[in-house]
């Protein structure tokens, strides 16, 4: 009999636990109130520019967009047909053919790829001086040094492999056989006029612009100084309970990551797992850089804005690994609260196929080690249907849809007044969370918003008000939400300063 009653009453209590984790918690009241630690283990340049300060030729990091204007023929160097062929400079106007991004090689010297993707070079198979972009992979013939003209950081040349200069002899005709010996005038075909058309300021960016010598400390130092044990403090001191962790593929490789990246963000993941113990928080890790980057974002650690991830299978099992080792590795914590498999693929490029393929993979590795840890899946970015992971999500216990809602990023916000904002939140962002929450479904997660928008001039009661309208809608997901970010050197971006300065009560 007492056999029996035990088999009962642990057959009762496994019921329960397995009820409690499948879309719903022992306790329902309970949401996460969470903040996001951005800008810390993967680097977003906008949340701290400093960071960037002390890079040789910052401007030109991996991934920036250049157009060079030739100064005798007043036309741009193009790819002609974005590439495969040879280069010109008969474009009168610069767009996608003109522009060229820059891979990082050091400070002066640096790869130039084109649309298609291929890397301008030499062309080695012909008279070895004919400039063309048909190379898949960089290689020495590819790799080139820019020269800023002394004085006027706008006029440069580009030195080849072979030691000359380019230069457009006509419009159809970009060659590398300029000796270089003369005054930079505006005779002379080696001289090219250039336009920065922006870049990013990532992970890859600030790890290969400082390189090897200089990364490691910038890195380290930054990660144990801008996130810090106060900081966990002072989450769980003003109405916070939860804390999400953007976190890098390479950190998986620790203390050896694969170059550029630095070792040791590991260990200060450690450090926040110690603290969120010590102060009762919970951790939602977020894989926020997938290996090839999910979306062409800096956020996401793109080289040159490309998205590469997700279009195979080897790529899949090599984030599935990630998702391993960090479960495994923080399993057995009991701040680990949610494992996010992945943040904002875009689509089309991340095809609806390969992220529902990659979600069970990452599912199944995370319920490998953890039985209560809930998996976030986060929704894909642009034209899809807010329910279209329902059929995956649905038969999966403990799982999340994460969303995120931002009054920002579209030009439909650019002239909005206060009132209209805080309107479209009750009324349209309400609608949205209420499309995607089902009695049977994953449980919903704004895993990022803020109170920040395009208005200009707003007071002080103004950003209070929408603040609070975020957070009355907000917290009718039933997983709970996030906000972007706890530091940030835009004040309204930054939960502790809207915090201190009282204009987010909690």
């Amino acid at each position: 009999m007492a056999i029996n009653s035990r088999i009962l009453l642990l057959g009762i209590v496994f019921l329960f636990c397995k009820v409690s984790l499948s879309h719903g918690r022992a306790n329902p009241s309970f949401r996460v109130k969470a903040v996001n630690l951005g800008g810390w283990l993967v680097t977003e340049g906008w949340i701290k520019p400093s960071l960037f300060d002390g890079i040789p030729n910052k401007d030109f990091l991996d991934g920036t967009g250049l157009q060079f204007k030739s100064v005798t023929t007043g036309k741009y160097l193009c790819a002609e047909t974005g590439g495969g062929t040879i280069i010109v400079a008969n474009r009168s106007a610069a767009s996608g053919w003109e522009t060229f991004k820059l891979w990082r090689i050091n400070e002066k010297t640096f790869n130039f790829r084109v649309f298609n993707k291929q890397f301008v070079g030499l062309d080695t198979s012909g008279n070895g001086i004919d400039v063309v972009a048909v190379a898949s992979t960089p290689g020495k013939s590819e790799t080139f040094e820019i020269v800023r003209k002394p004085g006027n950081s706008s006029h440069v040349r580009i030195k080849a492999p072979n030691g000359f200069f380019l230069q457009a002899k006509t419009e159809t005709l970009v060659t590398a056989d300029f000796a270089g010996n003369s005054n930079w005038g505006e005779n002379d075909p080696s001289v090219f006029v250039i336009t920065n058309t922006g870049g990013l300021h990532g992970e890859f960016q600030i790890t290969n612009g400082y390189g090897p010598q200089r990364a490691p400390q910038v890195m380290r130092e930054h990660w144990s100084t801008y996130i810090v044990e106060d900081d966990f403090k002072f989450i769980s001191q003003n109405g916070l309970n939860a804390v999400r962790i953007p976190v890098g593929w390479w950190i998986a490789s620790d203390p050896t990551p694969p170059h550029p990246y630095v070792g040791g963000s590991l260990k200060a993941l450690d450090n926040a797992f110690s603290w969120a113990q010590k102060y009762g928080v919970n951790i939602i890790i977020d894989l926020h850089a997938a290996p090839g980057s999910q979306n062409g974002w800096e956020h996401s650690s793109t080289r040159d804005g490309s998205q590469e991830w997700g279009k195979t299978d080897e790529n899949i099992q090599q984030t599935v690994a990630v998702i391993d080792f960090l479960t495994a590795r923080y399993a057995k914590s009991p701040s680990l609260y949610a494992v996010e498999l992945i943040n904002e693929p875009l689509a089309p490029g991340a095809s609806l196929e390969m992220v529902n393929k990659y979600y069970k993979a990452g599912y199944d590795a995370v319920r490998k080690h953890s039985s209560t840890a809930y998996v976030v899946m986060s929704n894909r970015l642009g034209q899809i249907d807010p329910r279209e992971l329902f059929p995956l999500a649905s038969g999966l216990m403990g799982s999340v849809i994460d969303l995120h809602y931002y009054n920002l990023f579209s030009t439909m916000f650019d002239n909005w007044t206060v009132q209209q904002n805080i309107d479209y939140v009750y009324i349209n962002r309400t609608e949205a969370l209420t499309y995607v929450t089902t009695s049977n479904g994953p449980l919903t997660f704004i895993g990022e918003w803020v109170a920040e928008w395009q208005v200009q001039g707003a007071s002080k009661e103004d950003y209070q008000r929408y603040a609070k309208a975020q957070l009355d809608v907000f917290e009718r997901a039933t997983f709970g939400w996030a906000y972007w970010t706890l530091k940030n050197v835009n004040n309204h971006w930054s939960l502790e300063w809207m915090i201190k300065n009282g204009y987010i009560k909690l």
